[in-house]
């Protein structure tokens, strides 16, 4: 017999996990337009708009435990419980992240940048991809598509290693690029540790959905 009180709160844990992806491309998009723009004045508030991300954690997580422990599901159930409160986890790193990048865009200023910023862009286009298809993945329940999704994450890799070999040489170039180089770097990996936290999530939507535990990449 079908637990309908049990799939109607794991249909309201979905629906709130979909809402925080949508507010993690919503803060990344923000503090990349702040780095593209040196709009510093916005890139000091996008730390409040995290605030939003880790209080949906919160719900998630604190409903996820008590689902468990009231409704004791089984198998499929329990599966997909404890995964989405692990994948909030995983989302409020994202936003951490996008955080980190705001903070490096208001220490680099109004300085013009040593380079062209390139591949970062791509680079977030790349991570907003894979959050959009992740919430295509949960919503449809569809284990191909995240396994799918997780392969992007090479091209994001792909691109970081990009950013570190073009910024390297301009830093070395000059000894007075190489604040500004740093911190570009940081701004790269924060991007490549978004693709990886993004990935993680892909993983726990196969476990949920097939109960397979996969490692990716």
């Amino acid at each position: 017999m079908i637990n309908s009180s049990l799939e109607l709160s794991i249909n309201t844990l979905i629906n709130y996990t979909l809402k925080m992806i949508d507010k993690c491309e919503e803060i990344l998009e923000d503090s990349m337009k702040c780095m593209i723009n040196k709009d510093i004045k916005n890139a000091r508030l996008i730390a409040d708009k995290d605030d939003e991300i880790d209080t949906l954690r919160d719900y998630i997580r604190d409903r996820s435990i008590e689902l468990m422990a009231l409704k004791q599901p089984m198998a499929k159930d329990l599966r997909f419980i404890y995964s989405l409160g692990s994948i909030s986890i995983e989302l409020e790193r994202i936003g951490d992240y996008a955080v980190n990048i705001a903070d490096e865009v208001i220490k680099i200023g109004s300085e013009e940048y040593i380079k062209e910023l390139v591949d970062i862009p791509k680079m977030k286009d790349v991570c907003i991809d894979m959050l959009e298809d992740i919430k295509n993945a949960l919503k449809n329940r569809d284990a191909e598509l995240a396994y799918k999704v997780a392969l992007k994450d090479d091209v994001v890799d792909d691109l970081y290693e990009c950013v570190q070999v073009h910024t390297l040489k301009v830093m070395h170039e000059k000894e007075m690029n190489i604040d500004q180089g740093v911190r570009i770097v940081f701004v790269g990996r924060y991007l490549e540790r978004i693709g990886d936290h993004t990935t993680n999530i892909c993983e726990k939507i196969i476990y949920a959905l097939k109960g397979n535990m996969v490692e990716i990449g």
